[in-house]
């Protein structure tokens, strides 16, 4: 891991640029004289890591007493867009605008996206679990409901999630859904014109966590109150420190 860049910002939370080989990446840590838990913040459809929702979340949460990493997977912020990536995005849109079946487009394409992005989130959990100051337990907090769902089966460390907008999720992650058993809070948009209510309240039922906690609101995707940047730390509190 080598960090390209810091500022202190004015609630006392350090941000470092960071690249781990050709990953790019951002840190968020508190001041704190004892090791912090670390809460990995993903997000997806092509946005960057600089996406100023997510800044704020990250920096909302760190604030909060917590380090908090997140990165630009393959397809999003400046990496590298491939036409066949491209067209399936804009294939994905056009149908759901459209109201069309998008179960083919989401497993040719979101599906590669994550097996693809999970090695990458789990080389920056290494990386930065070895840095001074910042311990454990792990956390995951994400619009990428699909990768969250993978991570949380595939990576012991994590050990409560928080996922957004899950309504489109590809089949494997539909069936994996089953099998995350970790402390869960769904949040979902009640109007959310990408992702179908129905679906997202089938994949909360469908999860194998005995405490597991759905939070919904009226509004469109983006539309999700402030006040649940304070429910989703109370979240955190709870179970990683």
């Amino acid at each position: 891991m080598h960090f390209t860049s810091e500022q202190r910002l004015d609630d006392g939370v350090l941000e470092r640029a960071f690249t781990l080989g050709e990953i790019p990446g951002t840190l968020w840590t508190p001041e704190s004289a004892a090791p912090v838990p670390l809460v990995l913040m993903a997000h997806n459809n092509g946005l960057p890591m600089a996406d100023p929702r997510l800044v704020a979340r990250a920096r909302f949460t760190a604030a909060r007493g917590y380090a908090v990493a997140t990165i630009d997977a393959a397809g999003c912020g400046d990496r590298p867009r491939s036409a066949a990536e491209e067209q399936a995005r804009a294939d994905l849109r056009r149908a759901m605008r459209a109201g069309e079946p998008v179960d083919d487009i989401l497993e040719s394409f979101v599906g590669p996206l994550v097996a693809r992005a999970v090695p990458e989130w789990q080389a920056t959990l290494d990386a930065v679990l070895a840095l001074p100051g910042i311990g454990g337990p792990v956390g995951y907090s994400g619009g990428w409901a699909a990768l969250g769902i993978r991570l949380a089966v595939a990576e012991p460390r994590i050990v409560a999630a928080g996922l957004f907008a899950g309504g489109y999720v590809p089949r494997a992650q539909r069936e994996e859904a089953r099998q995350v058993t970790v402390p869960l809070l769904f949040l979902l948009q009640w109007d959310d014109e990408g992702n179908p209510r129905q679906r997202a309240l089938d994949l909360f039922d469908a999860f194998g966590s005995k405490e597991k906690t759905l939070h919904a609101n009226l509004g469109g995707h983006t539309g999700t109150p402030s006040f649940e940047l304070e429910d989703g730390c109370r979240f955190l509190d709870r179970h990683l420190k």
